[in-house]
């Protein structure tokens, strides 16, 4: 699968300026396919990482827009698709964790309404809108969806309740929409644990190491394994939708 040619295949990943999603991006342009990347209009990154990849020879292109949005969601899909001549993969990456650190579940004085439509909105609503847009061009095309959940929505806590919410909704859409979108379309989802991302890069050393020492494989997911993963559902598993597989290097059956 690490040589496999994507070269003619057409790719979405949302959320795609940065951590999983770019790594997502770069291993799907690297095997050939033309990639649009998602990403805020107002985040320099976004620009910034398309014309690095570019530069690399890469055929990326930028898809602005803000997921979270109905309209702009949308409209997005919809030129994204026209940009890349039709869409063979779609990778629904973009995600928020709506806090800097953990909410412990009994500090329930910390979550309110801002923050649980913030994070249902980005982290699982816009899952189901970008899909819903792309539809017709997956159909056309026989391809594949791969969304981003948690191991937070297995179980775990995660971030905080509103947070482990959102990824079990997650995990249920993609049964759902693996259902809606057969035969034509697999739609999977993979569940990380932590990643090293910018999201976790200001986490305390202990909070790290904990993890670490959690895991089975004694180190930190990297957003390349989880692109990895991802880049697979989507171009090989031939027979597999519906699933969500766990990426955590064991921590959870440690």
């Amino acid at each position: 699968m690490q040589n496999q040619d994507l070269t003619g295949r057409r790719a979405l990943v949302t959320g795609g300026a940065s951590g999983i999603g770019l790594a997502t991006v770069t291993m799907l342009a690297r095997r050939g396919a033309k990639v649009a990347m998602n990403h805020l209009e107002d985040d320099p990154a976004g620009k910034e990482q398309v014309g690095r990849l570019k530069a690399e020879g890469l055929d990326v292109i930028a898809a602005p827009g803000d997921v979270s949005i109905l309209e702009t969601a949308e409209r997005m899909v919809e030129k994204a698709v026209a940009d890349l001549g039709g869409l063979d993969y779609l990778a629904n990456n973009a995600g928020i964790s709506g806090t800097k650190d953990p909410i412990p579940p009994a500090d329930l004085d910390r979550i309110g309404e801002e923050l649980w439509q913030a994070l249902l909105a980005t982290n699982l609503v816009s899952v189901f809108r970008v899909s819903k847009a792309a539809s017709g061009a997956l159909k056309e095309a026989e391809g594949a969806v791969v969304n981003t959940a948690s191991t937070s929505g297995l179980g775990l806590q995660g971030s905080s309740i509103p947070y482990a919410a959102s990824k079990s909704g997650v995990v249920s859409l993609t049964r759902s929409l693996a259902r809606a979108l057969a035969p034509k379309v697999r739609v999977n989802a993979v569940a990380p644990g932590q990643v090293a991302t910018p999201w976790t890069a200001d986490w305390p050393a202990e909070r790290k190491q904990a993890a670490l020492d959690k895991s089975l494989i004694k180190r930190h997911v990297q957003p390349e394994d989880v692109a990895e993963l991802i880049t697979f559902l989507l171009t090989g598993a031939k027979m597999i939708t519906g699933q969500t597989i766990v990426i955590d290097g064991g921590m959870t059956v440690s």
